[in-house]
This record gives structure tokens, sequence and C-alpha cells, in this order.
């Protein structure tokens, strides 16, 4: 994605935050509804791995903060908002989740505010309680596979796990894992 594209987009996530709407809860078909559980105040703790598919041993970076989980558009989108810091600095992202219909899958789609550059899209659903999502990226000029899993543990907590693959999906390496509590 170009630079204005990006910026096209950064202005779209603007304008669809003003129209957020709280709607009912009256069915809807497919997964629509998938993340209506997250809607509201999170308290949140990451553990953030410092250099993934590296050499380098295993250093853990922690952070403790807020998530917010926003409703847009009639609950077809909604848009997590993170502010958490630790020892080693601070990290401040939105994560755009939009429905497909069509496809009955979601895309989730991370910006940090640090550089204001959006990350490629992951892309799937729930099944069973947990939801799958991936998609494809680069890092450090080489091209991985990206990884995001989430597992309800309640009513009132939540586990987010992020991997990246080098080998297209053979083997995983954790890099991101968040534990939110609803406040």
């Amino acid at each position: 994605m170009t630079l204005p594209h990006k910026r096209i987009l950064v202005a779209v996530l603007s304008a669809l935050m003003v129209t957020a709407t709280t709607a009912s809860s009256t069915a809807t078909p497919g997964g629509q509804r998938d993340f209506d559980w997250e809607i509201g105040n999170w308290r949140t703790t990451v553990r953030v791995l410092a250099e993934p598919l590296s050499d380098s041993p295993d250093q853990w970076l922690q952070f403790t903060g807020t998530s917010v989980v926003r409703p847009l558009m009639d609950r077809r989108s909604n848009v997590v908002e993170l502010e958490v810091a630790g020892t080693t600095g601070r990290i401040e992202g939105m994560n755009l989740r939009l429905y497909e219909p069509q496809a009955q899958r979601w895309s989730l789609t991370f910006v940090s505010m640090r550089d204001g550059l959006l990350t490629p899209a992951v892309f799937g659903g729930f099944h069973n309680g947990a939801g799958e999502f991936y998609g494809d990226d680069h890092l450090a000029g080489r091209p991985i596979r990206v990884r995001f899993l989430i597992t309800r543990q309640g009513a009132d907590q939540a586990r987010f796990e992020q991997a990246f693959s080098a080998d297209g999906g053979t083997t995983w390496e954790t890099n991101w894992i968040a534990v939110d509590r609803r406040t």
C-alpha cells in the first residue's frame, strides 16, 4: 500500500469513528456480531518479543495499560484503541476490524500511532468460540505469514496472540501476547 493510500485509509478510519453508533442486538447473518462481546473498556497486559524471527535470545518486553473497543457502522466494524506502557516505552495503536458479509469473514488491520502506517490485514473469523486470522507481511525485508488468535477466557477476560512464520506457516513463533480483563 502506498503512502497516499495509507493516508486516505487513516482519514476514512477517522470518519468512521465519528459516525460510530451503538446498534440494537438483533440477529444478523454470518459472523457480523462476532466481536460484540468485546465492546467496552479493558485493562491490558502485553508481552512483546523484542526481536521476532531472529537468532537473538528470546527477550520479552512487558507493558500494561488499556484498550477500548468501540462499535462502528451498526457493529459491522469496530475499532480497538490500545495504549500500554512499560519500562522500555509505550505502544499506542488502533486496530480496525471490518466484516465482509459476502465472504463471511473479518479483516483486522493494525495502525501504529508511532508512524501512522497500516499493517497488512489478517483475515478470518471465529470457529468454536476461538478467532483465527491469517495474512501476509514483511519483516526485515523478507516475506512472512502472520497468525492472530483470539481466545475468550470467560465473560470478562480474553487472550490475543500473534505469531510469525518465515516458512509459509509450517512453524510459528509467537511474538505478541495480550491478556485483557474487563474494567
